[in-house]
């Protein structure tokens, strides 16, 4: 499929997944569901999941076509900067939209990503919890409060000019996806946070849309105390180089 087919602009959404064998088929339905007069493609960069995820994926293409679901499989467990990466060397969007696979990023919220990149021309539209309309379901409190505490922690130190640093859910203009990853050195969770600010100090344009974060219906969430240590580290490197 080409960039510019019948004239529309053109959006490849990059999906990262590892063990999603019970959430791909769901978020490619929605996505596909929500986005019905939208130019896109769905580009998978799966990690050697062992639970059965690609053959899922196969499936999925077998009913939407190889040219909307795209199937980029790495070996193992690579880091989520060089999976976008990866997804990047395959896509022809002009703009690209980067989501999680498990469900906790709804791809009802996809057209108000769009509606706001064409209102306001912005680099980046990065989705929040943090704004009215915002929110998270299905964590506890004491989640939410390690949340919101890491959140405004680097607020006050980093200045990032956006509310929401560790999201996920995110569109970016190509180009502007490409510049950032090349300058981003983090891996993990503290990769989303140095995105932002690396935008920011470059001064791209960032805009913001409200969502609710859900959760994970299916599987087991990837976030432990390994990932909150490596945030502080983080924190500390993008205070000391930005």
């Amino acid at each position: 499929m080409e960039a510019a087919a019948g004239g529309k602009r053109a959006y490849s959404i990059i999906v990262p997944t590892y063990n999603e064998r019970l959430n791909v088929a769901l978020i490619v339905y929605l996505i596909f569901k929500h986005l019905p007069d939208v130019n896109f493609e769905i580009i998978i960069v799966d990690d050697g999941s062992p639970d059965g995820t690609q053959d899922i994926v196969k499936q999925l293409q077998e009913v939407y076509g190889e040219d909307r679901i795209l199937l980029r499989a790495r070996p193992r467990k690579l880091g989520l900067g060089t999976a976008y990466l990866h997804g990047l060397k395959h896509a022809w969007g002009e703009f690209v939209v980067i989501m999680d696979a498990d469900l906790s990023h709804h791809p009802k919220y996809l057209p108000s990503f769009i509606r706001k990149q064409k209102e306001t021309g912005a680099d980046v539209v990065t989705g929040t919890r943090y704004v009215k309309n915002g929110g998270v379901h299905g964590w506890n409190l004491m989640r939410k409060l390690t949340s919101r505490g890491a959140n405004v922690l680097a607020q006050t130190l980093l200045q990032p000019g956006a509310s929401d640093l560790t999201g996920s859910f995110r569109l970016y203009k190509r180009d502007v996806l490409e510049d950032l990853i090349s300058s981003c050195v983090s891996k993990g969770y503290v990769f989303q946070m140095e995105m932002i600010v690396r935008a920011t100090r470059k001064g791209y344009h960032i805009d913001e849309v409200p969502i609710t974060f859900v959760d994970r219906v299916f599987g087991i969430s990837k976030l432990g105390g390994s990932e909150i240590v490596e945030y502080l580290k983080g924190l500390v490197y993008l205070l000391l180089t930005t």
